[in-house]
Order: C-alpha cells, then sequence, then structure tokens
C-alpha cells in the first residue's frame, strides 16, 4: 500500500477504545457460509474498482451469496474506517494496509484470522507478519510489494559499467559514473525529507540489519547498523548524488526518462509506468535487486484483509477470502490487476514464473521486511522522517539525528 492517508493520534484511538468497550458489542450469531446472506465489502483506490469485477464472478459460482462492494478512496479510508469502527457499522470484510492493523485490532474491531482456513506457510513471511499484532492474526494477505532499483542500463553503458551494482559500493560507484561519465543531473533519487521518507530509508537501514522496532516491542533505531545505514544514505546528498530538495508530487518517472535520474527506488507499478509513460526508453532500462550491505534486504508493503469482530456474516466472509487469497484467485488477480500475489504458491506457474523481472520482485519478497504493526506506527516512522532530514539537510550527524529519534520512539512505546 501506498500510504497515503494517516492514522489516528493515539489519544483519538484510545478515545474510542473505551466507547467501543462502553458499547459491549460482540456480534451476533454468525449466518453459515450456505445461506443466503448480504456480504458487505470495503476495498480501496483501484482495488476497490476491480473487486466488484471478482465479486460478480463469485457470486455466479455462489448464488447464494451477494457480495456488495463499496470502493473508498485512500485519502478519506482512514476516517471512514475510524467512523465506522466507533458507530459499530464496519462492514463484513475490509481492506487495510499494515499501518491500520495495529490501530484497528486495539479498538477491537477485529476478528482474529482463523489459522485453520489460512496457513501462513503459504504466503510471503513479510506479507504475514504484517498482519500480526502481538502474535496473533487479524488479516490475510491479499497483495504485496517491495521496492527494488530500476537504472538506466544505456546511460550505464555510457559511464562503463555494464552490470547492476549489487553492493552499496556498487551502487555509489554507479551514481558517481552517471553524473561524471554520462552527464546525468544526479546519480540516484532518494528521498531527501518529508511525508514517508522512510520508504526510501527503509532498504539502507534493513540491508545493514537495522530495525526501528526490535521483535520485543523495543525501539532500536540508534542501533550501530541504523547509524551506518544512515550515514550511507547522507553521504548522496553530501557528495551532491542525489537532490536535497524534491517538490511534492514528483514524479521520478519523468526524470528517469529524460535522463536526469538514471536510478531510483520503486515498486512494481512503476513497471507500468515506465512502460507506458516512457515509451522511448524501452531496452534501455531493467531492475535489480537492492544493493546488498550484510544483505539485500527491502520494505515489504501490501494490504491485508480482515473481519469485522461484530460480522454476521464471519463463516461467508472467510470463504470469499480464501477465494481471493489461493493460488488461483491471486494468480486471477495479478491479472486484473498487476498487484503481485501474496500467496507464493501463484508465483509457480504463468506470467509469474516465466517473467525475469517478476521473480526478481519475488525474490526480492522472499527476504523483505515489514514495520510492525502499531497503533503509534505513524507517529514512530514520523520521528525516523525527521531524523533523515536532519542528515540529508547537513543539521546533524546520524548519530544524533537517530539519538534523538531512539528517545521520542522510547516515549510513544513505552509499556
Amino acid at each position: 500500500m501506498s500510504r497515503t492517508a494517516r492514522t489516528a493520534p493515539a489519544g483519538l484511538a484510545v478515545a474510542l477504545a473505551v466507547t467501543l468497550s462502553a458499547c459491549g458489542s460482540s456480534g451476533g450469531d454468525d449466518v453459515a457460509a450456505d445461506q443466503k446472506q448480504t456480504l458487505t465489502v470495503w476495498a480501496m483506490g483501484a482495488e476497490g474498482e476491480k473487486l466488484a469485477e471478482v465479486a460478480k464472478v463469485y457470486e455466479k459460482a455462489n448464488p447464494n451469496i451477494t457480495v456488495k462492494v463499496t470502493p473508498v478512496g485512500w485519502d478519506v479510508a482512514h476516517q471512514k474506517l475510524v467512523s465506522a469502527a466507533a458507530a459499530g457499522t464496519m462492514p463484513d470484510v475490509a481492506q487495510m494496509g499494515g499501518s491500520y492493523l495495529g490501530e484497528f485490532s486495539e479498538l477491537g474491531v477485529l476478528e482474529p484470522v482463523d489459522t485453520k482456513a489460512f496457513d501462513k506457510k503459504d504466503f510471503f513471511p513479510a506479507g504475514w507478519n504484517q498482519g500480526e499484532v502481538d502474535g496473533t492474526a487479524y488479516g490475510v494477505p491479499w497483495y504485496v510489494d517491495t521496492r527494488v532499483l530500476y537504472y538506466r542500463t544505456d546511460l550505464a553503458e555510457k559511464a562503463g559499467v555494464d552490470k547492476a551494482p549489487a553492493t552499496w559500493q556498487e551502487l555509489r560507484d554507479l551514481a558517481t559514473a552517471y553524473q561524471e561519465k554520462a552527464g546525468t543531473k544526479w546519480g540516484l533519487s532518494i528521498q531527501p525529507s518529508g511525508l514517508d521518507t522512510v520508504q526510501n530509508f527503509y532498504p539502507f537501514l534493513y540491508s545493514a540489519g537495522g530495525e526501528i522496532i526490535d521483535a520485543e516491542g523495543r525501539a532500536v533505531i540508534d542501533s550501530p547498523a541504523a547509524v551506518k545505514a544512515l550515514k550511507e544514505y547522507g553521504t548522496y546528498f553530501d557528495k551532491g548524488l542525489a537532490d536535497k530538495s524534491v517538490p511534492p508530487g514528483y514524479d521520478v518517472v519523468k526524470d528517469f526518462g529524460n535522463g536526469r535520474v538514471p536510478m531510483f527506488f520503486g515498486g512494481p507499478w512503476h513497471v507500468t509506468l515506465i512502460d507506458e509513460g516512457q515509451p522511448q526508453l524501452k531496452g534501455k532500462w531493467a531492475i535489480a535487486n537492492v544493493p546488498a550491505d550484510a544483505s539485500s534486504t527491502s520494505m515489504a508493503g501490501g494490504s491485508s484483509l480482515v473481519i469485522s469482530k461484530d460480522s454476521e456474516h464471519k463463516a461467508a466472509a472467510t470463504e470469499f477470502i480464501k477465494y481471493l487469497t489461493d493460488t488461483e484467485g491471486q494468480a486471477d488477480w495479478y491479472e486484473r490487476t498487476k498487484d503481485l500475489p501474496a500467496n507464493t504458491s501463484a508465483w509457480e506457474s504463468g506470467t509469474l514464473a516465466d517473467d525475469a523481472d517478476l521473480q526478481i520482485f519475488k525474490k526480492q519478497m522472499d527476504t523483505a521486511k515489514s514495520s510492525p504493526s502499531l497503533p503509534q506506527l505513524t507517529e514512530i516512522t514520523d520521528k525516523v522522517d525527521r531524523a533523515v532530514a536532519k542528515v540529508t539537510q547537513g543539521k546533524a550527524s546520524a548519530e544524533d539525528a537517530l539519538k534523538t529519534a531512539q528517545s521520542e520512539i522510547e516515549g510513544l512505546v513505552k509499556q
């Protein structure tokens, strides 16, 4: 998921939790899956439009079920879900990104995943993990995404380089060669500051072996690995290899097409954007796995499907989610949307198995890491955004910036 909506402040979450507790809502008797009934489903963005098509196919095979899909824009999704949670009017099934799950599980409005119906071994580990909160799964992975390196092969050849960078040193060397030998304006596009800068920082942080929050829920953003990663990230700005000022709404694909930016970290949707928006680049660019430090590890994103705790259609909701997340359903969803399947068996045949570029994404997903599903996740990542900005703008060392972030995040996760 591309996070465009913000999560609620912690105070609001607590207030809602009190309100929901006071209501004492617990859901009624569950309707059997084979009974005639209507499932309400909320899905966000483009997925909401496409899911309505899939729902019609499902209804034909299951005439007792009517699936009412409501598309919801990402810009209003969070507020609509918060309002529905407070009013006790959550849909039977909803799409949620990892940044929502911690919050809504804390509100007590989500039904834990039936682990007899869904096996975590069927999914990418990072996809499953972002649906877990404190060891309990609340979301079934629907689709995933991760970041890989996009680079101009024609300009690399002009710069005297004939292979993708595989290490941090090779990435820096290629960025420098692009500028000095191929005449590009920048060597690499990475975000210097602002909302969700952390998403560009994750491939450096995770590849160095760092994290924001460890498995025990402790803040560890000032670890030696994290400091090393931020120093490396800051080097691109210190040396003029990356732009210190990127305007809101910046279109990296346009600059990739005109050669100002020869490399950037992007998701699977960028393949289509380049193919359709920059047709002159055909045969002149490629993708590669994230250059490694201790490892080649990128971030994991995507969305999960959740069931409302108050739903009276949990059995039917479970069957519908099984349909969307099994091998056949996942392959069909990819063909309709180009969203990467979360179920690994969908990658074993057809286009997903045969396309070399898609297999690069699969390899990256095999080792990708997801952010912890915490109610305070947005506030936590905001602290990291600010730390990165201090370094890219030359206002603090990596050590000092992350020491401050560590103190602030400790206050947010303190038990």
